[in-house]
């Protein structure tokens, strides 16, 4: 049963409006981080973990205690402890929520729980959609890494030389192709990620990605720096392949299994100087269908 955490909030707290923002947005940070670290961890093997981990353990110290143990109940399922409302849904487990618990949720006086899967809730404040483009019924099954991109999320040339503006380029690529809704929200959320540690991984690759975001299944765009970009702030080290990424909640487990699938595909030099062959979109989605076939099912 999902604890009842109010008596653990001063009586002073209760009584201002939304005194749940506070705890909502710490549950909010320690899943980020732990997702991070999950990250690090599929994408590079042996990486040096322990400042991660002392960074969680800080912040589950200052959650009350049976919000900690329940966080901890859900996350060693292999779920996310606390997501959005999306639509009137749990974004996780997809069950239709009471008007009255959507309402009580965006209030934030307390902390609320999926009736169903029991995550903890909150109401995202203008989230990005993930509008995604409708199959047709004539197509055939996608398979492989065509299940979360296509040739039109592919820039054989990204033309910006800072982080930042080649977050951007990948995410006005994604709007002006009909993928996702608002571009500068995206950058926005990505740009935060960044900011707990940065996605540059070894090789020239980064993996850049926002979660939570709402609609479509996970997508993905794939943009290639010829020149290089410095990723990873304070390191001498250029990337020069970009894999952007946006999460819906619910296809959550599917990130890192995309994640480990394509930094397997790509950790001989062969394969990643392969991409750079390409002179067109379509060039570099074919050369990226075939070096993932083996790795992403």
């Amino acid at each position: 049963m999902a604890p009842d955490v109010t008596d653990e909030i001063p009586v002073a707290a209760r009584n201002k409006k939304g005194p749940m923002h506070r705890i909502i947005n710490h549950l909010i940070q320690l899943q980020d981080l732990m997702v991070a670290r999950a990250q690090q961890e599929a994408s590079m093997p042996g990486a040096r973990l322990s400042q991660l981990d002392a960074s969680i353990q800080t912040l589950f110290s200052e959650l009350p205690p049976n919000v900690a143990d329940h966080f901890r109940k859900i996350e060693k399922k292999g779920l996310l402890a606390v997501v959005p409302i999306s639509n009137g849904v749990c974004s996780a487990c997809g069950m239709s929520l009471p008007v009255s618990l959507v309402h009580e949720v965006h209030a934030a006086k307390s902390l609320h729980f999926c009736p169903s899967c029991t995550r903890m809730l909150y109401y995202p404040e203008a989230p990005t959609r993930n509008i995604g483009k409708r199959k047709r019924r004539s197509e055939p099954p996608k398979v492989g890494i065509e299940r979360f991109s296509s040739p039109e999320l592919m820039i054989t040339d990204l033309k910006s030389t800072e982080r930042d503006d080649v977050l951007s380029e990948l995410c006005t690529k994604m709007e002006a192709e009909g993928f996702v809704d608002n571009a500068a929200k995206l950058l926005e959320e990505a740009l935060k990620r960044e900011a707990i540690v940065s996605t540059a991984v070894d090789h020239g690759l980064a993996f850049p990605h926002v979660r939570g975001v709402e609609g479509g299944g996970l997508t993905m765009a794939l943009g290639l720096s010829r020149k290089g970009v410095k990723f990873s702030p304070g390191t001498r080290a250029l990337t020069r392949i970009i894999f952007f990424m946006v999460i819906p909640t619910a296809a959550s487990a599917f990130y890192l299994k995309l994640l480990s699938g394509l930094n397997q595909s790509f950790q001989k030099e062969e394969a990643r100087e392969k991409l750079f062959e390409a002179e067109t979109p379509e060039q570099l989605w074919k050369l990226l269908f075939k070096a993932t076939k083996a790795t992403i099912q």
